[in-house]
């Protein structure tokens, strides 16, 4: 089993790329999301899937943990196979994954390509126990994917030796509405709450009201309880 591969991006394809390690060149399919921070020529890490077929072996590429989780989440869903996957990762982030599964908002997977309504509205419903949590500081733009300086200077092309390679780190405003999604959910919870319940409240409030404070967050969260 292939769980990892570092090497230099030697191409990049609309749902694809070609990772070269030491000479030998791997087809790793990817989201678009994750794609799109590729630059061919420069060295990267990627986490590796690999799925045995009969007839094939494919390898899906993530650029992070949680990325990763979430696939191996969403392909135990009976009828959401890896290109499923992928159109939803291209489409959500993982953390926009968690806020859309624990608001139970099916329009968010109607963006993924493949993904209709009835399976949209099963996603929601089979997942709702199953929400990847994302640590706080990865986030705030935590470098966790930084390749060490000791790997990359393993390598011998020239024009990567002695640099880190940095994941680009979420949209500010999403990286805020999680991490308030987070908070509001710990004190729902210290409060005596379900966490999938203070989480789905605490998503949904935090959508709706992505400037407010944190202690307007747990007001509006515990006026949606009493309703």
């Amino acid at each position: 089993m292939i769980a990892k591969l570092k090497g230099i991006i030697d191409n990049i394809g609309e749902d694809c790329c070609i990772i070269d390690v030491n000479g030998v060149g791997y087809l790793v399919n990817m989201s678009s999301r994750s794609l799109s921070r590729l630059q061919q020529g420069e060295y990267t890490a990627l986490l590796i899937e690999t799925v045995i077929k009969e007839d094939n072996i494919t390898l899906f590429g993530f650029q992070t943990p949680w990325e990763k989780e979430w696939f191996n989440t969403l392909t135990k869903i009976q009828g959401v196979g890896g290109k499923v996957c992928l159109n939803i990762l291209s489409a959500l982030s993982p953390a926009q994954l968690s806020q859309a599964v624990a608001a139970q908002d099916k329009s968010s997977f109607l963006r993924a390509a493949g993904v209709g309504p009835k399976l949209a509205a099963r996603l929601v419903t089979e997942l709702k126990d199953k929400i990847v949590t994302i640590p706080a500081e990865y986030l705030t733009g935590a470098d966790l994917n930084t390749v060490s300086e000791s790997e990359t200077t393993a390598d011998t092309t020239p024009q990567t030796k002695g640099k880190k390679k940095k994941m680009p780190e979420q949209p500010e405003e999403t990286d805020n509405t999680y991490a308030k999604t987070e908070d509001v959910t710990s004190a729902l919870t210290n409060l005596g709450y379900q966490k999938i319940d203070a989480y789905r409240v605490a998503a949904e409030i935090c959508l709706k009201n992505p400037d407010a404070d944190l202690g307007t967050l747990i007001r509006l969260a515990l006026k949606e309880f009493n309703q």
